[in-house]
């Protein structure tokens, strides 16, 4: 599974809030409702975050084992 909460902590440090992505920087509410839940995303918009929040993807995202998955 997917976890967005690194991106919340980066989100914090930045001095960036959900409200100046959605208005200055033209992320999509839903976008940041998807982080708040932990839906899929796409790359395209994680690299918008990174480049936004000037930080690599392993502060917005991080894989988390389920349980369910299998190794191939």
């Amino acid at each position: 599974m997917i976890d967005y909460q690194p991106f919340w902590k980066t989100l914090k440090k930045s001095g960036e809030s959900t409200y100046t992505l959605i208005t200055r920087h033209r992320i999509s509410s839903a976008t940041v409702d998807k982080l708040r839940k932990n839906k899929p995303m796409n790359t395209t918009t994680l690299n918008d975050l990174c480049r936004i929040l000037e930080c690599t993807l392993e502060d917005v995202a991080r894989y988390v084992p389920d349980g369910r998955e299998k190794e191939g």
